[in-house]
């Protein structure tokens, strides 16, 4: 660490990576068993910040805007975690130790900590706080150890379980082609025509005089004229026609098989078996 830190000065601080990312803000200070200084500080995360991850404070410095500790903020995001307010055992130190690629103390004895009660302790206290260590903490710490020699926990697993998870793509459901062609059909339509016919009209002569009149050859000729259907072809526009797509909304249920695992306690001691999810 760059000089010397103090477990009151450092709760509530914010910490600070190399690259000025902000990590959290201090949550508990643990410190080394053989100096009794300052070596983690853990970051609060999780839901309602149940959940604190280690930082090692190995080349720390406590500036004005936080805690700039030597450790990327991704680095301690996958850092091994522990609940809040639990006491840090001999296996989970090791662990820290080892992901920070950080050299294993002398001492394997567990970490004792420094929380709240110390932290809230006016400047110039700190006598009078490793004092309440000694006594309150010493007693404390014997009786959380005594309780973990009772109700030690083994090995953890984990149960996990697939899941359905729904959505939408958009695919090719085919392809409209919009083409016009010629077709031959035969129509008949109905046309009006006129024609000229010969109509003999005859009148008799009343004022004929004797001598007018010769006998000859003599014609006279009349030409007729008649109508007859004409067929001439034209080309119009009848109407526009194009393609466009709706969209349109509708429900389908979709089904798959998913696998999740069960816990079975074996219990020989008692000769019972029980399942668990």
């Amino acid at each position: 660490m760059t000089g010397t830190l103090r477990p009151e000065e450092l709760t509530e601080n914010a910490v600070v990576d190399p690259e000025g990312k902000k990590i959290g803000k201090v949550g508990t200070v643990y410190l080394a068993d053989d100096t009794r200084k300052p070596e983690w500080v853990t970051v609060k995360t999780g839901m309602f910040g149940q959940k604190e991850s280690f930082v090692p404070l190995r080349g720390a410095s406590l500036e004005q805007d936080g805690l700039h500790v030597q450790v990327s903020k991704d680095k301690v995001s996958d850092a091994p975690r522990t609940d809040a307010g639990q006491h840090l055992s001999e296996q989970e130190s090791a662990a820290l130790y080892q992901y920070y690629g950080m050299p294993l103390p002398r001492t394997s004895a567990e970490n004792r900590t420094n929380r709240g009660q110390g932290t809230q302790q006016p400047a110039g206290t700190q006598q009078g706080m490793r004092g309440t260590e000694s006594a309150r903490g010493r007693e404390a710490n014997r009786g959380m150890d005594s309780a973990q020699r009772k109700g030690n926990a083994g090995e953890s697993m984990t149960r996990s379980e697939e899941q359905l998870r729904v959505g939408t793509e958009q695919v090719e459901t085919g392809k409209v082609r919009l083409r016009k062609y010629t077709v031959t059909e035969e129509q008949q339509v109905t046309v009006p025509v006129t024609h000229e016919e010969v109509r003999l009209e005859r009148e008799p002569i009343t004022d004929a005089r004797p001598g007018d009149a010769r006998i000859r050859d003599e014609e006279q000729e009349m030409t007729l004229h008649a109508e007859r259907p004409k067929v001439e072809k034209e080309t119009v526009a009848k109407e526009r026609v194009r393609l466009r797509k709706d969209e349109v909304a509708e429900e389908q249920t979709v089904s798959g098989q998913v696998r999740k695992e069960q816990i079975e306690v074996d219990d020989n001691q008692r000769g019972r078996r029980e399942d668990r999810r």
